[in-house]
């Protein structure tokens, strides 16, 4: 057969370790045989980015910006002992963080689910959705240690000099901690946004969830801009499409959560979404069966898988060891982002083929054929452990 021809080349972002080394299988096995495979490539690997000065992740986040669809493999953020391991000129930050902070984007983040995991929560039938806003909050605020004796304000400078001082707290009887935190309303309005039209994309309702009645002013602002832009903008195509908006507490949102079958969008605020994605996943099954896609108000999206690189499998891979990883998440990440390619450029092969690779994968796993992590955690009874070449051969067999 001829190969899919593309039409607009999506960005590639390699990564690092184990997960470098899945992606190039996933290439070579499922993805070249079929498509004549145009990419706009960027290295980040950690040798690249120090090597470019991590210029190489906002010259790939723009190109995202540029191109509309990017898919990228998982990448290190280095701590004290990746610095003297890589020999790197400095602790260079999150790609994720740059790239969501270039793009303004909302992270949406879904569970996979295969025959024979069963989720721990057994109400649930269809997959939750997390939209985690990805700015702001505690990932940007600015913290002390303040001694006995000590007092902490709240000074704010307005344009024209004045300032206002709000007293937090006096640290007369005991030393303590205090931080101060912030939002901007571009950054919440394109959350909104950006949460909206993924519901509109999926068809799925969505949920909101913060803390108005303690956070009166903080939270309470995000509640509110939500509920200005579904009214003025969202409403009437939420009706058109059949799917609702609600707001609620956190605390109630989360009751609704465990005792719903699933099948929603919940969006939360950056610290909320950062824990409850990773209660989700875990729930489900695994965070190497959890979807991971970027999102942002354009209509640009990033997919990447939701873990990491893998990094004791990379180890015992450089001793020499078949790879016995589970792709699945990454597998995703490319048939995400080819779908969407294929949608805004209408090729309709190209969505078809991507769609056929993720049934393959699911008969894949309905026939026993299982990485090491799903055979601990299957309930299926004829099931058989295989390497992660191994297991994406089985599923092109079954395409």
């Amino acid at each position: 057969m001829s190969k899919i021809k593309m039409k607009t080349p999506p960005v590639e972002m390699d990564g690092d370790e184990m997960t470098r080394v899945i992606w190039n299988m996933i290439k070579d096995v499922v993805i070249r045989p079929y498509i004549d495979l145009q990419t706009e490539y960027y290295d980040l690997g950690l040798e690249n980015r120090e090597k470019t000065q991590d210029q190489v992740t906002y010259d790939a986040a723009e190109a995202t910006r540029r191109l509309g669809v990017a898919v990228k493999c998982a990448t290190i953020t280095p701590n004290a002992q990746r610095v003297e391991e890589y020999k790197l000129s400095k602790m260079w930050p999150s790609p994720n963080a740059t790239v969501r902070a270039v793009l303004d984007g909302t992270v949406f983040r879904a569970p996979i689910l295969v025959d024979g995991i069963t989720p721990y929560v057994s109400g649930w039938k269809k997959p939750i959705t997390i939209a985690r806003h990805a700015y702001g909050d505690i990932y940007k605020s600015v913290e002390a240690q303040i001694p006995q004796g000590g007092k902490a304000e709240l000074v704010v400078t307005m344009p024209d000099g004045t300032q206002t001082h709000h007293n937090i707290f006096d640290f007369n009887k005991s030393a303590g901690i205090v931080m101060g935190m912030h939002n901007t309303d571009i950054s919440i309005r394109s959350f909104a946004h950006a949460c909206f039209q993924y519901a509109l994309d999926q068809h799925q309702d969505l949920w909101f969830g913060a803390k108005d009645t303690i956070s009166k002013t903080y939270d309470h602002h995000f509640k509110d801009i939500f509920a200005e832009i579904f009214e003025s903008t969202y409403k009437s195509r939420f009706e058109a499409s059949g799917i609702s908006y609600f707001y609620t507490l956190i605390d109630d949102a989360v009751a609704r959560v465990i005792r719903s079958d699933g099948g929603f969008i919940w969006a939360c605020k950056n610290y909320d979404g950062d824990v409850m994605s990773d209660m989700v996943a875990t729930a489900f099954g695994s965070l190497s069966m959890m979807t991971s896609v970027l999102v942002n108000p354009d209509g640009v999206y990033e997919y990447e898988a939701a873990h990491g690189t893998i990094t004791r499998h990379y180890y015992r891979y450089l001793k020499g060891e078949t790879p016995m990883s589970n792709p699945i998440a990454t597998l995703f990440a490319w048939t995400g982002a080819l779908k969407k390619r294929g949608e805004l450029d209408g090729i309709s092969a190209l969505t078809d083929f991507a769609q056929k690779v993720e049934d393959a994968m699911f008969e894949t796993v309905r026939n026993g054929f299982v990485t090491k992590d799903l055979y601990v955690m299957s309930t299926l009874e004829n099931k058989q452990v295989v390497t992660t070449e191994e297991f994406l051969n089985k599923i092109m067999a079954n395409i």
